[in-house]
């Protein structure tokens, strides 16, 4: 499996990314600066957490203007898998990769926590190795979280299987009211969405944190393996 992680200036949590793709997959992904123009002969496009741009104007606003995101446009236009984590979601939405906007966080707080996740579609190429309804824990660590959209896009999310995560109690409760357990406020505790082709990813927690035993829990890892086993199918 082929992979590119892009760094923006304020990036930083590329170097968790490549190392939970590694670890996973035994390849290398490579880092490719925002300023460059081509993704060729990559199977999966990264674009990692941090604060790209320093988030200035809005969070993922001027990164989603980087040279490197009319490739990006392309890659996903042509059928590649493109992964976007936290400020990484950010910038697909303000891209228009994928559809909502995330906004400050419910508290006007920011959030670095523990969460607890619901898996919402395993059908998808980043959920596989997962089943409908399973509960996984990862860290938070954002101030725009907060999942926005449209009652019609919520309609069109909903009807098409394109949530794929939502926030939840450790039993699988989904609440969107309280902030126990949708800690950002997300709009229906959505956690992260899907592409109409389900090939592009975005959710706000960090999954690349818990891949590694040495370090704790590994609740991360059924993402990247459902990556790999898609990729190299």
């Amino acid at each position: 499996m082929k992979a590119g992680v892009i760094l923006f200036p304020g990036t930083n949590r590329e170097r968790d990314m490549v190392d939970a793709l590694e670890r996973v997959s035994g390849h290398r992904p490579r880092l490719i600066w925002h300023g460059e123009q081509q993704l060729d002969g990559l199977d999966l496009v990264v674009l990692p957490g941090g604060f790209s741009f320093g988030d200035y104007l809005r969070s993922g606003a001027m990164a989603a203007h980087s040279p490197i995101m009319q490739a990006v446009r392309d890659f996903a236009a042509k059928g590649g898998h493109v992964l976007g984590v936290c400020n990484g979601f950010q910038i697909l939405t303000e891209a228009g990769l994928l559809p909502g906007a995330l906004l400050r966080n419910a508290s006007m707080r920011f959030l670095s926590q523990d969460c607890h996740l619901r898996v919402e579609n395993a059908t998808s190429p980043f959920t596989s190795k997962w089943r409908q309804g399973d509960v996984f824990r990862a860290p938070l660590a954002h101030g725009d979280g907060n999942y926005a959209a449209s009652p019609e896009t919520l309609r069109r999310l909903e009807g098409e299987g394109r949530i794929a995560f939502r926030y939840c109690a450790p039993d699988g409760t989904v609440d969107e009211r309280d902030s126990a357990t949708n800690p950002n406020g997300s709009l229906g505790a959505i956690a992260g969405v899907l592409s109409a082709n389900q090939r592009v990813c975005g959710f706000m927690p960090h999954p690349e944190n818990m891949t590694d035993p040495a370090l704790g829990p590994t609740d991360g890892v059924p993402l990247f393996q459902s990556l790999v086993e898609a990729l190299l199918a």
